[in-house]
């Protein structure tokens, strides 16, 4: 991770963003991300006074970085809707390692901290909206689509959590395609149904 050419900031960040994926918040000392940073205490500290602060600023760093690239996508008018939908569920994702923001969900010290919570509330929030926009694009009634959002995402974290209890990569894909299996098939094709 000790990458000299980035800034001391973005090291120590980078380093908390790593650990946090791996082992959780709580479970993560600010021992830990300078060993991992390779910054010294006091660019730490002067960065980040408190862990608390060095949390948040690395929460709100992953969380805005993964609804910007989920953004890109599901919003390129250049592909069909349900194009872009499958595009979206049927992404590269790293099964065993977990989501990097569903698993903050179950990390006491960041769910207890309603700052800390603020931007994986944010992200979740923001991406239903993102897939539910998609959706009604397809020509879907409004509730249909959301309906359809909420399952969509859920199927991706129920997905992650799946392969890390069976140790089994193929059980995201495996959630994921039986998904895209259901959709209705003129929405694969791209024409619209009302319903």
């Amino acid at each position: 991770m000790d990458d000299p050419d980035l800034p001391r900031r973005e090291r120590l960040l980078r380093a908390a963003r790593d650990l946090y994926w791996a082992q959780g918040v709580e479970g993560t000392s600010p021992r830990q991300v300078l060993e991992v940073s390779g910054v010294g205490q006091g660019s730490l500290y002067h960065h980040f006074p408190t862990k608390h602060d060095l949390s948040l600023a690395a929460i709100s760093a992953t969380t805005q970085e993964a609804l910007d690239s989920v953004s890109g996508e599901l919003t390129d008018t250049d592909r069909p809707p349900a194009e872009r939908l499958v595009a979206y569920l049927e992404r590269p994702r790293p099964a065993l390692a977990g989501c990097k923001i569903g698993r903050l969900t179950s990390d006491r010290s960041v769910m207890a901290d309603d700052e800390l919570r603020s931007p994986v509330h944010d992200y979740f929030a923001g991406l239903v909206a993102l897939v539910q926009e998609v959706f009604e694009e397809t020509g879907l009634p409004d509730v249909v689509a959301h309906d359809r959002a909420y399952a969509a995402v859920a199927i991706v974290q129920g997905g992650y959590v799946l392969a890390r209890a069976l140790d089994d990569p193929a059980a995201l894909r495996a959630a994921v395609d039986g998904f895209v299996s259901m959709l209705d098939p003129a929405l694969q094709a791209g024409t619209v149904v009302a319903r």
